[in-house]
């Protein structure tokens, strides 16, 4: 069968397909999933386009299982993805942090929703943003992305796959309601523009262990059926792989499994800086929130009120440089009862406040706009 690859172009997607024609494009080749909104169209995409493209889908009988099936399939030297939201993560993460202790190269997509428990399954939310950090149990760094807009959805999965294969570590790729069901139009580069964004993952060189590191602490991959002997286990392990239980062999390599992260978190950060050389207040967002926050800014700005928005793209590692270079007042907007208010407020050298919904839908521009005049004073 000839390969169908997207053609340049523009396309009129939502943001699900977005994610799944930005995987394929960034090479992915392998997905595993079960279907739970809003992510579901991504499944579905993935199992249309991949075999287009060489690739396999599998539709697993639960999220335990689609994880866990991405983590033997990275083994291979497969680009993997699955897809989910919240319920589905909390039932991910345990082989989150087995994908973290034997540093296996995965990309798990979070479209957030209502929550707690089944919460508000097709609307907005923004409540798992410490769980992408945090979700599983341990003394972890993890990688953990989102986009604000359909074309971005489909740009930053190169920067997804691409940083779990260079760091050996999972990537939450965070969506929202919002933008896995809107629909916008995204313009494909051509495929050798494609290719050329594509960093594949250190190969292990004959002789070396399998969890031998290199000056940057991430160790080549070994990849099974190219003759290595490799024996992965969540147990703590020496660099060979076997199970080491001490606590010599723990710290050694807890530490550098986060350093491993930490020391490169300058390379890691992406922030969009909007209207905040001079500003007096900054308005913290993220994802679709950030959308009406944008807009909010410019209204305020009319007024004559020096405002300002911090977008965080990055969200982990936390891009605190961001927070400690201004010294203006802070806002935090976000839809849920607060979270990373906590982490703006443990870097931010002046005062942060709080702009909250539950879920549900974005807020409005204007009541943003009331958030920066009661912050102002104007």
């Amino acid at each position: 069968m000839t390969e169908k690859h997207l053609k340049e172009g523009y396309y009129f997607w939502s943001g699900d397909v977005a994610a799944a024609e930005g995987a394929i494009a960034a090479g992915c080749r392998f997905y595993a999933g079960y279907p739970i909104t809003p992510s579901s169209e991504i499944a579905e995409q993935m199992a249309l386009r991949l075999p287009q493209v060489g690739g396999r889908f599998i539709e697993m009988e639960d999220e335990i299982g689609s994880i866990a099936a991405i983590i033997g399939a990275s083994w291979t030297g497969e680009r993997a993805m699955t897809a989910t939201a919240g319920p589905g993560i909390s039932l991910m993460n345990e082989n989150i942090g087995l994908a973290v202790m034997t540093e296996v190269p995965i990309v798990v997509v979070n479209a957030m929703r209502g929550a707690p428990s089944t919460g508000l399954p097709t609307l907005i939310g923004q409540g798992d943003l410490m769980q992408a950090r945090y979700g599983s149990h341990g003394s972890y760094e993890i990688i953990s992305l989102y986009p604000n807009s359909i074309q971005e959805t489909f740009d930053l999965m190169f920067d997804a796959f691409n940083l779990a294969e260079k760091y050996r570590v999972p990537v939450i790729y965070l969506l929202d309601g919002l933008l896995a069901h809107m629909y916008e139009r995204v313009y494909v580069p051509p495929r050798e523009e494609w290719e050329k964004r594509i960093v594949r993952r250190k190969r292990a060189r004959k002789g070396q262990l399998p969890y031998e590191p290199d000056e940057d602490l991430v160790p080549p991959m070994p990849l099974i059926g190219e003759g290595f002997r490799i024996h992965a286990t969540g147990l703590t392990h020496d660099e060979r792989g076997y199970p080491n239980l001490t606590p010599q062999a723990q710290e050694k390599l807890i530490r550098r499994l986060n350093e491993k992260i930490l020391r490169h978190e300058r390379e890691i950060w992406k922030v969009e800086e909007f209207m905040t050389e001079d500003a007096d207040v900054i308005v913290v967002s993220f994802g679709g929130e950030s959308r009406a926050v944008k807009a909010a800014v410019k209204k305020a700005r009319k007024e004559g009120i020096k405002a300002g928005m911090l977008r965080l793209i990055t969200i982990w590692p936390f891009p605190w440089e961001y927070i400690r270079k201004y010294s203006a007042d802070f806002i935090v907007a976000e839809l849920n009862y607060g979270q990373i208010y906590h982490k703006v407020r443990e870097y931010a050298e002046t005062k942060v406040h709080k702009l909250n919904k539950m879920g549900g839908e974005i807020h409005t521009p204007d009541e943003v706009l009331k958030r920066i005049r009661e912050v102002s004073g104007k």
